[in-house]
């Protein structure tokens, strides 16, 4: 197994965003299509991969890609 690992320093995802993060369309921009996170999962799950993430409020967020 390898692991992906991508980390901002943002301001973090909150819990309820969170839950959305990978739905197809959801999106907190203004100009956001929503489509990013949900098309890298689903291509992810086809290749028997998975992504996950954590997030601290205030700290940032981290991403993990599981192949």
């Amino acid at each position: 197994e390898v692991e992906i690992f991508v980390r901002d320093n943002g301001e973090g995802i909150d819990e309820i965003t969170g839950e959305k993060i990978f739905i197809p369309f959801f999106t907190t921009k203004k100009n956001g299509s929503g489509i990013g996170l949900a098309l890298a999962k689903q291509i992810l799950h086809m290749h028997h991969a998975d992504i996950t993430y954590f997030s601290e409020k205030g700290k940032g967020t981290e991403f993990v890609i599981r192949l």
